[in-house]
């Protein structure tokens, strides 16, 4: 976990808890083990993003039950537990909400905009899809794992090679500039401004907008995101 990361944290622990979490992340969890971590997209079933999560695996407890901390942007971690718990039907399972971890919030904007990872709230709102976050479905999306809530959407995308109708970019802006603003290309709007940090800022632009001074985090690289 990234220690500048102002956090909500929510356990999911029972004897079903990686069969239930499988049925309803994007990613695949079957491969790791106690001490390791992984990102999912949590999605509705029309494809859209409830969340971004980073889940950890914890021990097996004596008494054989499974267990997993997942964390979510700080503010989030009551919507993902109501998301988590009204699809868990007789299953052997609970859901709680954890602790928040403060974080570093001024320095966390400025570290997730230059490695051009999205927020809850900022980047990612009700209307999102996973598409827009082509290098976050990279690490968060598996394209090998059974059924889970908005498949559908995702795998139609990935297997038509379609492009979302925006996607998330790092832009080089004046100063003064303030999430809403307009992404301006030649005097026409492709695009509005997201997160702020100095002189570097995230934004949404339109399909098919090429945008100077875009720089796209390495998806192969995991290490310290979120």
């Amino acid at each position: 976990m990234n220690p500048l990361w102002p956090c909500d944290m929510v356990h999911v622990r029972g004897a079903d808890a990686t069969s239930y979490l499988q049925s309803q992340l994007a990613q695949d969890l079957r491969a790791l083990g106690p001490g390791q971590s992984t990102w999912s997209f949590v999605l509705a079933p029309n494809g859209h993003v409830d969340a971004l999560v980073e889940l950890t695996r914890g021990d097996l407890g004596d008494d054989g039950v499974e267990s997993y901390v997942v964390r979510v942007d700080a503010g989030y971690g009551p919507a993902l537990v109501s998301r988590l718990v009204r699809f868990k039907i007789r299953v052997r399972v609970d859901i709680e909400s954890g602790p928040t971890v403060a974080g570093d919030p001024g320095a966390y904007l400025a570290d997730r905009v230059q490695r051009a990872w999205p927020a809850m709230g900022a980047e990612i709102t009700p209307d999102s899809i996973p598409a827009e976050f082509p290098d976050v479905v990279a690490v968060a999306v598996s394209f090998a794992k059974g059924c889970y809530p908005g498949q559908e959407l995702v795998e139609r995308m990935a297997s038509r090679s379609a492009s979302a109708p925006r996607r998330l970019v790092r832009v080089e802006v004046p100063p003064g500039a303030a999430p809403g603003d307009p992404i301006d290309i030649d005097g026409v709007s492709v695009g509005v401004l997201t997160s702020v940090a100095g002189r570097w800022a995230l934004g949404l632009v339109k399909r098919g907008v090429e945008v100077d001074a875009v720089a796209s985090p390495d998806a192969a690289d995991t290490t310290g995101r979120g």
